[in-house]
C-alpha cells in the first residue's frame, strides 16, 4: 500500500487548519481534516471553466477572473479555450495555496501560473471585484465556499446576496458570463440571479466524467448584450438543461 504524505499546512484567517496531501500521484487539500478538493474528483471544476470560456471571443482581448485557485483545474479549462490575447486573473485568499501549486503541484496544474496570460491577485476576491471598474470582465468564475447556501466565511454573503450579484453584473461587460460552483441546488439563488438582471440557468455537474449522477451544480448567469428598450418585456431565462436532483454537499470550501 502506497503511503500518504502531508506535504504542507497553514492556517486560514479564521484559524482553520488547511493542509495539502499526496497519495500515489493524486493531491488533496483538506480543511480541518475534511477533503476540500481532490485531483481525482475535479470534473465539476473543469466544467466551471469550460462554461465560462465558451463565451469568450478568442480573437479579441478578453479579461476573466477566477475566484479560488484550488488545484488549478478551472484555470486549466479556461486557458485551454481562451485566446492568446486573454488576461486570466486568479483571485486567491491564501498565498500558501498559490505556492503549493507552484511547488508541490507544479506537474499537476501549477505550471500554468507561468503562462503569460495569467495574473495572480492575492486577497479576498470580494474586495478585488469591489475595486474593479464597471464593464471590466468578460467572465467571472467563483469557486469559493460551498456556493450560495453553506457559508464557511461570513464575508462571502456579500457575493451571493442581491447587492453582490448586481455588483458582479455591473463588473461584467455586456454579453459577459457569471459562473458559480455550488455544492447543492438553491432555487432561491437562481431566482436572485434573474432578479439581478441575469439570464440564468443551472447546469448539473459530476464528480468525475464517468459518474452516473450529478453531484453539484454550476449556476450560470449571462448579462444581456444590450439593455431592453424602455417598456419592453424582459427576455425570459431558459430552463435548465435538465433537472438537478438533490445532491450531497461537498465538504467545506473557502
Amino acid at each position: 500500500m502506497k503511503p500518504h504524505f502531508n506535504l504542507a499546512e497553514t492556517r486560514t484567517p479564521d484559524g482553520a487548519r488547511l493542509s495539502l496531501h499526496e497519495h500515489d500521484g493524486t493531491y488533496c487539500i483538506r480543511l480541518n481534516g475534511q477533503d476540500l478538493m481532490h485531483s481525482m474528483t475535479s470534473a465539476s471544476e473543469v466544467l466551471l471553466g469550460e462554461l465560462a470560456a465558451d463565451r469568450l471571443d478568442t480573437k479579441s482581448p478578453t479579461r476573466v477572473i477566477i475566484g479560488g485557485m484550488g488545484l488549478g483545474y478551472t484555470l486549466k479549462a479556461v486557458l485551454a479555450k481562451a485566446g492568446p490575447k486573454a488576461l486570466v486573473e486568479v483571485g486567491e485568499l491564501m498565498p500558501e495555496v498559490v505556492e503549493w501549486n507552484r511547488t508541490h503541484m507544479a506537474k499537476l496544474n501549477g505550471h500554468l501560473l507561468a503562462d503569460p496570460r495569467v495574473k495572480v491577485r492575492l486577497g479576498d476576491v470580494v474586495d478585488t471585484l469591489a475595486q474593479a471598474r464597471p464593464n471590466s470582465y468578460d467572465a467571472i468564475l467563483l469557486d469559493v465556499d460551498n456556493g450560495p447556501i453553506p457559508m464557511v466565511r461570513a464575508g462571502n454573503v456579500r457575493l451571493y446576496g442581491p447587492r453582490g450579484l448586481e455588483a458582479m453584473r455591473d463588473r461584467l461587460k455586456p454579453g459577459g458570463r457569471l459562473a458559480i460552483w455550488s455544492a447543492s441546488p438553491d432555487y432561491s439563488f437562481e431566482a436572485r440571479l434573474r432578479a439581478a438582471g441575469f439570464v440564468a440557468q443551472a447546469i448539473p455537474a459530476k464528480l468525475f466524467p464517468t459518474a452516473k449522477r450529478s453531484a453539484y451544480v454550476i449556476y450560470v448567469g449571462d448579462k444581456p448584450a444590450a439593455a431592453p428598450a424602455p417598456g419592453a418585456p424582459a427576455k425570459p431565462s431558459p430552463a435548465p438543461k435538465k433537472s438537478v436532483p438533490g445532491a450531497p454537499r461537498k465538504p467545506f470550501r473557502r
